[in-house]
């Protein structure tokens, strides 16, 4: 587990918490794609953008979102990428340019696509393997958990992604799974079904209203996540049936659900000082921000962080 607090976030210190399968081996070399296009005098352009255009792409930073993976996409029913356009949308209504990421476990390119961009998003979507936080789930527990359909490969590409992001100190935002994943990557553990493990717990599996409001959370005062809504109440959506065990050594809760359950999650405040942005949720803010202000601010707020790490 790391120590995050005390720790200068270099690789090789950082790295140390994460499963052995996802470390690299020997020197890590940052190497540039090179021979991958032609060269820019062969490349004619046809449709030219306006100064206006050119200018405000210019300044508007690049986000790195981490897709869910489908066992039969819709071209050739095969193994396929999936994500939501709420997360694109939400992004490009707060000024930043999504981009979504490779389904690769490839440490050197997710690092590369790590430095080309200005921030990282990770989303939500299946559950999370639970070898790599309860070996010894009961029996009727672990019936209700399952693995990504590329056999677990979006967890190992995920975790490669946030240990990228806290080595070259990006923004993060992570939501739902990626909440719960952070967790994870700096030593914690997940409730593996609520309904099982949380007596009198509420619904959270609420995937019929999954663009309302359904419960409320009370937010740690003075917090990130407080200070970009103004609010010590926020009225969140719930379509998750895991969830944060105890937050990892590194991180808080800043927001809890009245059964307890952690819905955001910050640095503490020694090592928030050596990350630009880290902020996640257990709810959906994509899926809420046209109708609902405090929910755009968070992604008002992620993009901002990014926008000025491009200038850094």
């Amino acid at each position: 587990m790391v120590d995050v607090a005390a720790v200068d976030f270099t690789y090789d210190k950082l790295h140390a918490s994460f499963p052995a399968q996802i470390r690299p081996t020997g020197k890590r070399k940052s190497k540039r794609f090179k021979g991958l296009y032609p060269p820019e005098s062969s490349l004619a352009l046809t449709i030219p953008a306006s100064p206006f255009t050119l200018c405000r792409m210019a300044g508007m930073p690049l986000i790195l979102i981490s897709p869910s993976i489908e066992k039969r996409g819709v071209e050739f029913h095969d193994l396929s990428v999936s994500l939501s356009v709420k997360y694109g949308n939400a992004v490009l209504q707060a000024g930043g340019i999504p981009v979504t990421a490779p389904a690769t476990t490839d440490r050197q390119t997710l690092a590369e696509m790590v430095r080309r961009v200005q921030g990282v998003l990770l989303t939500g979507g299946d559950d999370i393997n639970p070898d790599l936080y309860a070996r010894n789930l009961p029996r009727a527990v672990r019936r209700t958990v399952g693995i990504t359909p590329d056999g677990g490969g979006r967890d190992l590409r995920e975790l490669m992604l946030i240990d990228e992001t806290f080595r070259q100190r990006k923004p993060l935002l992570a939501i739902c799974r990626g909440h719960q994943l952070l967790n994870i990557a700096l030593g914690g553990g997940l409730i593996a079904d609520i309904r099982r493990q949380v007596p009198g717990a509420l619904n959270h599996q609420r995937l019929d209203r999954a663009n309302e409001l359904v419960h409320e959370v009370s937010l740690t005062n003075g917090s990130l996540l407080a200070r970009i809504i103004s609010k010590r109440i926020l009225g969140v959506n719930s379509s998750h049936h895991q969830a944060v065990l105890q937050p990892a050594e590194p991180l808080m809760a800043v927001a809890r659900a009245r059964d307890g359950i952690v819905e955001a999650m910050e640095l503490k405040s020694d090592a928030a000082r050596r990350m630009p942005f880290l902020l996640s949720v257990q709810f959906h803010p994509e899926r809420l921000t046209e109708k609902h202000a405090e929910h755009r601010a968070i992604f008002l707020r992620f993009v901002r962080a990014c926008a000025q790490k491009s200038k850094t």
